[in-house]
């Protein structure tokens, strides 16, 4: 490309980059936007930018921490890496054209880790909490390092809840995330951060985790795609390989299906010490490859509609879900109402002993490293009250828990083999109001809220499927709300593959909140 062309385009930039200024002071509302230059592109787009020359690593970060300033008021950013990424991108944005070409394949875009349950050595990772504002990593988490090998550039963390436990993005340390398209609502959580980081262009695509849906709700309440991968696939080392014992998993929140396709490609596969290892595939491929009309054969997919706890569903999500139904089956697939018949309430008791346990062990090892026990006052309400009763479990309990998630793990595997997807709501109630799902309230009023909000997604946590969220609807307020597809162990290319397919037909790119 020339020079014209190439100073056309980082005016372009910048001057996107500098106008978002104007975006701190401008009342959220609930309505489409134009999307600036650098929001236009997702990271694939960036790569390719940044390795022909048309624009510079630093330029790119300061657009993106132009829009992160700019979005303040949505409260998505948790802690700020600016220098130390700045560093990077000016040492990438001096090299030549050879070296450009032989970096990897990220080279120089930037990119933001949730803040939870992962660690970039030399700097904090709060969990979202009191007791860990300060808590310094001293080492570097496997999946951070394969997302540095990568290229990716590290600016930033994304809030999340006190340990993940609930799913809004709302703090005691940080307050509360707001939701891009009305901040009234709830990002959804425990990964509200990066699917507000993502909607609201901050970056196109963003770390995140998901230990009962908090990658897919986010990413639902959001309108952006989010895909939770088999358990083992993603590594989840060095000091520990399983997340929850094995409920929790990482991945990515994007605007695009193909970033989380790259970034899965690049982050998958065993590390030292792993022993539950799904297949890996070339998931690039399995996109490049999705049907854009009528699929060959089609998919066997199963309806499910019903709420595991029988409480119902609201319309909004039922409307989302059967026009996805509708959808895949104007792209050929077979559509027919089924589900698997799994032990719920069996399920979801072992859940709560899995993740009371999980957090116990994370509070235990910093009251370790601090010399001194948690007081009440450092943890959220909620928190402190599961912490207690974490506390009262026993091995015969944890092992029961394990034990009813293998059982679940069969039923879901056997039903596979009649169909290859389940279709689902992500949650049976839109984005809720801020406060709904607070851990700072009454048990028995977050219980009520809390059943609405992951009773399609923790199914396959305990299972260890894989499952995605895919923004295909908004409701008459103008919120998101996503649908759940989940596929078998190991099938990501599959559901990377309809995502595509259902990407393409129903585009939701350039859909953006005010």
């Amino acid at each position: 490309m020339d020079e014209g062309h190439v100073d056309t385009g980082r005016r372009g930039f910048l001057q996107g980059a500098a106008a978002l200024g104007l975006a701190a002071a401008a009342p959220q509302a609930a309505t489409a936007r134009s999307a600036t230059p650098y929001e236009e592109r997702d990271a694939t787009d960036l790569a390719r930018l940044i390795r022909d020359g048309q624009l510079t690593p630093a330029e790119l970060l300061e657009s993106a921490i132009a829009r992160a300033e700019a979005s303040a008021p949505l409260n998505a950013v948790a802690v700020r890496h600016y220098e130390m990424a700045r560093e990077r991108a000016q040492a990438l944005s001096r090299a030549g054209r050879a070296e450009r070409l032989a970096r990897p394949p990220l080279a120089g875009v930037p990119f933001g880790l949730k803040d939870l349950h992962l660690s970039l050595k030399g700097t904090v990772t709060t969990h979202g909490s009191v007791f860990f504002r300060d808590a310094v990593a001293d080492h570097d988490s496997t999946l951070v390092q394969r997302y540095q090998a990568a290229g990716l550039n590290i600016f930033a963390k994304f809030t999340s809840p006190e340990f993940g436990q609930t799913g809004t993005t709302e703090s005691r340390l940080f307050g509360a995330t707001r939701n891009p398209w009305n901040p009234a609502h709830s990002t959804g959580g425990s990964s509200g951060g990066s699917a507000a980081a993502v909607a609201a262009g901050i970056v196109p695509v963003a770390h995140a985790s998901d230990g009962g849906g908090s990658i897919r709700i986010p990413a639902s309440h959001c309108g952006v795609f989010g895909l939770k991968p088999s358990r083992g696939l993603v590594p989840m080392g060095p000091r520990a390989l399983e997340g929850w014992m094995g409920l929790s998993v990482h991945n990515v929140i994007s605007r695009s299906v193909r970033d989380s396709a790259l970034l899965l490609q690049l982050s998958q596969g065993p590390e030292p010490g792993s022993r539950v290892l799904p297949p890996t595939h070339d998931l690039l491929a399995a996109i490049r490859k999705a049907p854009r009309g009528k699929a060959p054969g089609g998919l066997r997919i199963a309806l499910m509609e019903g709420n595991p706890f029988g409480m119902g569903v609201h319309a909004d999500c039922l409307e989302a879900v059967r026009k996805a139904a509708a959808l895949c089956a104007r792209l050929g697939h077979h559509v027919e109402p089924a589900a698997p018949r799994l032990p719920i309430q069996e399920m979801f008791a072992g859940m709560g002993v899995m993740t009371g346990t999980g957090m116990l062990t994370t509070v235990q090892a910093r009251e370790k490293a601090l010399g001194r026990p948690v007081r009440e006052d450092e943890l959220e309400p909620l928190n402190w009250r599961s912490l207690q009763l974490a506390k009262g479990y026993s091995a015969e309990q944890v092992f029961a828990a394990r034990s009813v998630f293998d059982q679940a793990s069969r039923t879901l595997d056997e039903f596979f083999e009649g169909y290859d997807l389940i279709l689902s709501p992500v949650t049976a109630a839109p984005p809720p109001l801020l406060g709904e799902l607070s851990l700072a309230q009454p048990w028995e009023r977050f219980v009520k809220a809390a059943v609405l909000a992951s009773p399609f997604t923790a199914i396959f946590n305990m299972s260890g499927h894989p499952a995605m969220s895919v923004p295909l609807h908004w409701n008459a307020a103008g919120l998101p709300i996503g649908v759940q597809f989940a596929g078998p162990f190991g099938g990501e290319a599959r559901l990377l593959a309809l995502a595509a397919q259902l990407e393409a037909a129903a585009p939701w790119r350039d859909r953006r909140p005010a």
